[in-house]
């Protein structure tokens, strides 16, 4: 999907303070249409009722800004998910890609330019499930798979300033903390048997409608056994779900390539062990810096780096020119630029498994 070179001439304030402002920290409250059109009506100095705010949500996402509208799930900390690569042969790379897609908890792919050319996301409910998919690629595909869950999160956040003039992610966010957060590869969740129905009724994101919640609950309550869940209950249970770091954020997702964030480099850095959580909370606090993790060396298959970072931007040339900058001044060490040159796949992750392992 593309969108006309003009797009932004058709929005407004309101429009514009929906889309950056609430990528995030959309409320959980009964009607929360109405708490975000108080919000921007007195922000913007506009008449707005939820009514319209919900409808706006709605013709955003027919036009393409939004992906969709819900819950941004953290797929390592509610089962087990891990990154991985293939080296795809280029006389079978669109069966292969046909190939890895088709696993249901496969849920990115993309293409980058790189010796290691497929980059995927396995997603599942428990270590053993995830690991069993990998072998299946492995087996179907006859190509050897690089596997290299997360370690250790410094940063990661993908909300993207549309409506204005910044060139990358992140931008006009300054002196933004990263830290290091250990991530294991066992992760489940703990999750309650609502929370875990919770998870698979919102992956693919919320009902647009007035009362959400109350919707989800129902869904829940007609789809469930023994689950009897109020609006109340299921509020409660997101709240809880939302502080465990279940659920990153809530609010609406962009879709950042169609609104001009076209650009993207995932480059990898050999540091050594010792001050891996000296460079990944510096870089990590960089304003134009989305991603930033530590992920395992693989050396018998010749991956000798254990930092990521990713860097969103609109223009290829400035990306380029940041990482020049990365590499100069803050990780000088080995590393190499993986660009992102097609999306293969890009859907939530998938939690079924969750209702039988929860």
């Amino acid at each position: 999907m593309t969108l006309d070179a003009d797009w932004r001439a058709d929005l407004d304030a309101v429009d514009a303070a929906l889309i950056d402002g609430y990528q995030s920290g959309f409320p959980v409250v009964d009607r929360p249409f109405e708490t975000v059109a108080d919000a921007i009506g007195a922000e913007t100095c506009h008449d707005v009722d939820g009514n319209e705010i919900l409808e706006r949500v709605r013709d955003l996402r027919e036009a393409g800004v939004f992906r969709r509208f819900g819950a941004v799930l953290n797929p390592p900390v509610i089962g087990s998910s891990t990154l991985a690569a293939v080296q795809a042969p280029a006389d079978r790379f669109e069966e292969i890609a046909e190939t890895v897609n088709n696993h249901r908890q496969v849920n990115h792919n993309y293409r980058r330019d790189h010796e290691w050319n497929m980059w995927f996301v396995v997603t599942a409910g428990s270590r053993t499930r995830r690991d069993d998919i990998l072998a299946e690629i492995e087996a179907e595909t006859g190509c050897s798979v690089l596997t290299l869950p997360m370690l250790t999160d410094y940063y990661i956040d993908l909300e993207f300033p549309v409506v204005n003039g910044d060139r990358f992610a992140r931008e006009s966010v300054a002196g933004e903390d990263a830290s290091a957060t250990r991530i294991s590869e066992d992760a489940r969740g703990d999750l309650s048997p609502l929370e875990a129905d919770l998870l698979v009724a919102i992956q693919d994101g919320f009902p647009l409608s007035a009362t959400l919640y109350r919707d989800v609950a129902a869904d829940i309550n007609s789809s469930s056994a023994g689950i009897d869940a109020s609006s109340a209950e299921v509020r409660a249970a997101i709240r809880r779900l939302l502080a465990d770091g279940c659920i990153k954020r809530i609010g609406c997702v962009v879709n950042h390539v169609v609104t001009g964030f076209r650009n993207n480099c995932m480059v990898v850095w050999d540091v050594p062990d010792a001050d891996l959580d000296e460079y990944g909370e510096r870089v990590g606090s960089l304003p134009y810096v989305t991603l930033c993790y530590h992920r395992p060396r693989r050396p018998e298959q010749n991956w000798p780096y254990n930092l990521f970072t990713m860097i969103h931007g609109r223009e290829a040339e400035a990306v380029d020119a940041k990482i020049d900058e990365l590499a100069a001044e803050y990780l000088p060490v080995p590393h190499e630029r993986l660009y992102s040159t097609e999306t293969l796949k890009q859907t939530g992750a998938r939690y079924e498994e969750l209702l039988s392992e929860a």
